[in-house]
């Protein structure tokens, strides 16, 4: 059988994850500085997709690229889960574009 975790563990060991893996990738990959509500949305697009496909997207490039405002819009781009559009990721995506463009 499967270990069982309290709601506790289960958070701390989100966090640790969090700054282990994914916010470094953050840190890694998007080189442009950004204040704490972007980097919020870059941590849960990277936590969400992976750090792999977090590092490749079109979110990362057009942040470098210094295209802030249509990086933000790349966050709908992610909002398909075997190849079909899912109301929950489109959910997801909406709340992380807007947490990103007000840090723009």
């Amino acid at each position: 059988m499967g270990m069982t975790f309290t709601k506790p563990q289960c958070e701390a060991m989100l966090l640790k994850r969090l700054a282990e893996d994914f916010a470094p990738a953050v840190e890694r990959c998007a080189r442009q500085p950004m204040g704490d509500d972007l980097f919020a949305a870059h941590l849960s697009l990277a936590y969400n997709i992976g750090t792999g496909g977090y590092c490749k997207s079109s979110v990362v490039r057009l942040w470098n690229a210094g295209e802030r405002r249509a990086s933000c819009e790349a966050f709908m781009r992610f909002d398909k889960a075997g190849g079909r559009v899912v109301a929950g990721l489109v959910r997801r995506r909406q709340a992380e574009r807007a947490l990103c463009l007000k840090g723009v």
